[in-house]
């Protein structure tokens, strides 16, 4: 099985569209902040979450629920994949209805082999997979940058200064893309590095 959350009119073939709008005539209507949702533990190879993340979970509780969710209904080496607009954008900041940033940073809290790292280092990253007894491993993140910012690249603009600006402005990167893979319990688990805010930056 493969779920689309939060589906809205973007129905994609070959996955089960969840929303909670009746008027988006999903496969599934139902709220994704109430939890447990009604699907088996186990039983989804992939999640597709396309710009929903930042509306879900303005409480911290619920937000931790909904990510608890995820892992459960994943099966093992199932994939969660994320797109959502980047947290120094226009397009997050201009819309009230975006409670929560989504980025790797946040993400990398819900890996076991990050709360290793965290710890080791003295690093005072909260442990949410530790806390939550999760594993989610960020296998691929990639930056879409603003058209201003893809022109400026076309023109010979370097990546250390790319990564300097990322860091450094708003309105550099306009949106986030994050892939996480369900770490099955019986996998050895090494110190994971985080990537840099412009590590695998796309042009387009």
């Amino acid at each position: 099985m493969r779920l689309n959350l939060g589906c809205g009119r973007n129905h994609l073939e070959g996955f089960v569209n969840i929303d909670r709008f009746a008027e988006a005539r999903p496969d599934l209507l139902w709220d994704l902040e109430r939890t447990p949702w009604p699907i088996a533990s186990g039983s989804v190879t992939e999640i597709m979450a396309v710009h929903v993340l930042e509306h879900l979970g303005q409480r911290t509780e619920t937000f931790l629920a909904i990510m608890k969710e995820i892992h459960r209904v994943l099966a093992p080496g199932g994939f969660l994949r994320i797109r959502a607009p980047h947290h120094r954008s226009e397009g997050y900041w201009g819309d009230p209805t975006h409670v929560r940033p989504i980025n790797r940073a946040v993400m990398s809290l819900f890996s076991k082999a990050n709360c290793r790292m965290f710890a080791a280092r003295g690093w005072p990253n909260t442990p949410l997979a530790d806390y939550l007894d999760i594993d989610l491993e960020i296998v691929e993140a990639t930056d879409r940058l603003t058209p201003a910012w893809r022109k400026r690249m076309a023109d010979g603009l370097s990546e250390a200064d790319l990564m300097f600006a990322a860091e450094t402005y708003a309105n550099v990167i306009d949106e986030v893309a994050i892939v996480l893979r369900k770490v099955p319990p019986e996998a050895v688990m090494t110190e994971t590095a985080l990537p840099s805010p412009a590590t695998g930056t796309a042009a387009g």
